[in-house]
């Protein structure tokens, strides 16, 4: 694959107004992907910061004058002529009127409207950071029995996990505990069942897919509204996620990890060199935990997927 020798550095600003709404600018018909959606902002040019490469593209393109908020991720992308890498930065304190100050349309959009909208590839991750969680609980086997187990899947999600992929044993009555868990926490959490195709529509929750999986769909396997999301080690599975339309996949191993103790770990040079060939919203996962979610969010994830890291003790005495 030839590589591009232009790269360029973007800071992009998620604007949000006292309503919550967020600001979207069209890209004109003279720009590259004219026509798609994003968040505004423009190039960083050289001796500037980031904070005043934003600051001076949102008085150009918008006429405000604002105040640069906190960081919130870096995405590398990939284009057929240039490796871009999108710098996005809170802007919740401006002065002025927004106005498409260069010919452009801008929009007022509630977040969960955002994903309606067509966007170039780097803003599309953007949008699964501010809508969705930054960790995924996979769960471990229980050790303890099913009561146990599912004590601590609700203690879990009452420490704010918010997405959990169901790992049910391939020995035992998986069934059951699959059942029970959607039954127990299904109305808490987002959950999404390990494999298991048919299990997942009966039960009506989303579906984890193993890497293997993905190279032999054609087709989505859950209807709209059940997540589908997959297990990703390299591009060709990263490619395979984006085909099927994925919600998200997880990327990994990156560290090593006791779960995978014979996985080869990727690191994160090697996991930002796959997140820039697709545009899908991803996790990393092996031997990281909520610490790493800025680290992980560096390198363009909206977060971390662990088991251990994740998963409260058992109760004891």
């Amino acid at each position: 694959m030839h590589s591009p020798t232009r790269s360029i550095h973007v800071v992009a600003g998620v604007i949000t107004d006292a309503r919550g709404r967020i600001l979207l600018n069209r890209r004109t018909g003279d720009s590259d992907m004219a026509g798609l959606w994003e968040f505004p902002g423009g190039k960083r040019e050289p001796g500037e910061t980031s904070e005043q490469a934003l600051a001076r593209e949102l008085h150009e393109e918008l006429g405000i004058e604002a105040e640069i908020g906190d960081w919130l991720m870096e995405i590398p992308q990939l284009y057929p002529d240039k490796r871009l890498r999108l710098e996005v930065r809170r802007i919740t304190r401006w002065t002025g009127t927004a106005r498409g100050r260069e010919g452009q349309a801008i929009t007022w959009v509630a977040p969960e409207k955002l994903e309606r909208y067509s966007m170039p590839p780097a803003d599309v991750p953007v949008v699964a950071a501010l809508r969705q969680p930054d960790r995924y609980l996979v769960t471990p086997e229980p050790q303890a029995g099913l009561d146990t187990w599912l004590e601590q899947l609700g203690r879990a999600l009452e420490s704010g996990i918010q997405r959990v992929q169901l790992r049910t044993p391939v020995s035992g009555d998986r069934v059951a505990l699959a059942r029970a868990a959607v039954e127990r926490h299904g109305r808490h959490a987002q959950l999404l069942l390990n494999r298991d195709i048919a299990l997942a529509r009966e039960l009506r929750v989303g579906v984890h897919l193993g890497a293997e999986q993905l190279l032999a769909l054609r087709e989505r396997p859950v209807p709209a509204g059940q997540l589908v999301a997959a297990s990703c080690h390299d591009l060709a599975h990263l490619r395979a996620a984006q085909r099927l339309g994925c919600d998200f996949a997880v990327l990994g191993p990156v560290q090593a990890s006791a779960s995978h103790p014979g996985a080869a770990a990727l690191g994160w040079e090697v996991f930002e060199q796959l997140r820039e060939q697709v545009s899908l919203p991803l996790y990393a996962i092996g031997g990281l935990g909520a610490e790493h979610i800025g680290e992980a969010r560096r390198h363009g994830a909206q977060g971390i997927a662990a088991i251990r890291a994740l998963w409260p003790a058992a109760l004891t005495g």
